[in-house]
């Protein structure tokens, strides 16, 4: 099962620069070498601009915290 903290950990470090489109998360937690569960949860979220790892949570209501 995949977290919210499991996420997070894929994504570290990945807003600095600004917001990013779902496309672009799934591309930045795959280069951080995240496995396909993980992926396919971000793949839930719909199209869209994401200003911070905050912005995600409330798209992925059913993942858990950890």
């Amino acid at each position: 099962m995949v977290t919210r903290t499991e996420i997070a950990d894929y994504l570290d470090g990945s807003f600095t620069t600004g917001g990013m489109t779902r496309t672009q998360i799934i591309a930045a937690a795959g280069q951080h070498g995240a496995p396909e569960p993980v992926l396919t949860a971000l793949g839930l979220l719909p199209e869209g601009m994401y200003a911070n790892l905050r912005t995600l949570w409330p798209h992925l209501g059913d993942v858990p915290r950890s």
